[in-house]
């Protein structure tokens, strides 16, 4: 052979597995033409499409609530506590381990946000932390369902009934999630509000809903939804004769939801006990998969409960060889996205500064956040996707 020809090329190496997202959506193509005839009708905005959502999903969780749709579960956390008459000088407690919004929509009335600490089990709010926290201005509780288990709902609201204090339901997560035999969304609060945001259970994209079985807590809610309008526009320009008048008797806000949005929405509703099962076939797989790694895995839920499973919150044991940053930048070096729900409100410069709050208040959220990384479940992933990250969780923490 001459030796002047090229060496052989080697063989190219293996291409990397796909991103595995934290979360999709799950979209089919019965909402896309959903929308597209909603496109074609000619109305977009709130209409026939909202209303037909409203009442179904009334309908799906049955017990004769109300459900209003608003453009986010935000939207819906601050029209129920304005419908209550929370105002200025009142406080409200709220656990540190949730999202911003659950605190922010207290200010939106001027009110005081009181932060407690988490249960160590569930990660819920601490029921002792709560009854510590009542004083003579709390009006209300929000309890946050969280990663889709429902609180102790007959403690939060044995506290509510002791103390003369509204309770609104933060249900962000927990579409649907049973709580001793009922939905979420069915029990004896003021006020729940569900999310809609593109990573939930279900989704229309951006939106919520605020289901009540209070008449005048509804009525409210709708009116200040629209512009604290007397008559939405569906109505005033449906109707065979002129409605052009209408009467603005309250300083209301821009929360309404589209009915492009809505055409989502009864879709996805209409998908949603499929979507339920394969969560809970992925976290019982996850069940499965890590057993033996040092994590402390989620709690099951008893006595007649069930989870949404809108995440799945994992957290390192003592002696882990990897750190909780150092695993998440591993993971995400092989392809595997991950997130941490929550960095508790308290560690944050707004709510840490303006509340005069400091980490020692909340041993737990403190001792769990450390920890806490929540790992890829959403209904498009695969067994081979799931079986993917617990494999390689196997091989960084053993």
């Amino acid at each position: 052979m001459p030796d002047d020809l090229p060496p052989a090329p080697s063989a190219a190496p293996p291409a990397p597995p796909p991103f595995l997202p934290f979360a999709l959506p799950d979209i089919g193509d019965e909402e896309i033409a959903a929308v597209v005839d909603c496109l074609r009708s000619g109305w977009v905005t709130t209409g026939p499409r909202t209303r037909q959502f409203e009442h179904a999903f009334a309908t799906y969780l049955g017990g004769g609530v109300d459900a209003i749709s608003v453009n986010s579960a935000t939207a819906g956390l601050h029209l129920a506590l304005e419908a209550l008459g929370i105002g200025p000088g009142d406080e409200v407690i709220v656990p540190t381990m949730t999202f911003t919004a659950t605190a922010e929509v207290v200010r939106y009335l001027g009110a005081h946000p009181v932060l407690v600490d988490a249960d160590p089990d569930t990660l819920n709010l601490s029921l002792a932390a709560v009854e510590a926290a009542i004083g003579p201005r709390t009006r209300a509780i929000i309890p946050v369902h969280y990663a889709g288990l429902a609180c102790d709902m007959d403690g939060v609201l044995a506290l509510a009934a002791a103390y003369r204090l509204k309770v609104v339901e933060d249900a962000a997560h927990a579409f649907p999630t049973l709580y001793k035999g009922r939905l979420v969304g069915t029990l004896a609060s003021d006020a729940t509000v569900f999310s809609f945001y593109a990573n939930k259970t279900m989704t229309t994209g951006e939106g919520g809903m605020v289901v009540t079985r209070d008449p005048g807590v509804a009525a409210r809610v709708r009116l200040m939804r629209i512009h604290g309008i007397s008559q939405d526009a569906f109505d005033r320009y449906t109707s065979r004769t002129p409605a052009w008048f209408y009467d603005v008797v309250a300083a209301g806000f821009k929360y309404n939801l589209t009915d492009l949005a809505s055409a989502i929405g009864i879709e996805q509703l209409r998908k949603i006990d499929r979507f339920r099962l394969r969560r809970e076939q992925l976290a019982q797989a996850y069940k499965r998969g890590l057993h033996g790694l040092p994590l402390r895995l989620p709690p099951a839920p008893g006595n007649g409960s069930s989870h949404a499973w809108h995440l799945y919150v994992v957290r390192l044991q003592a002696g882990a060889r990897l750190g909780r940053d150092e695993l998440i930048a591993r993971l995400s070096e092989r392809g595997i996205g991950t997130s941490v729900h929550f960095i508790p409100l308290h560690r944050h410069p707004f709510w840490r500064d303006s509340c005069r709050l400091v980490p020692e208040q909340f041993p737990v959220a403190e001792a769990s956040y450390a920890r806490m990384l929540s790992l890829p479940l959403y209904t498009r992933m695969s067994d081979a996707d799931l079986q993917r990250v617990t494999g390689n969780l196997r091989e960084l923490l053993t």
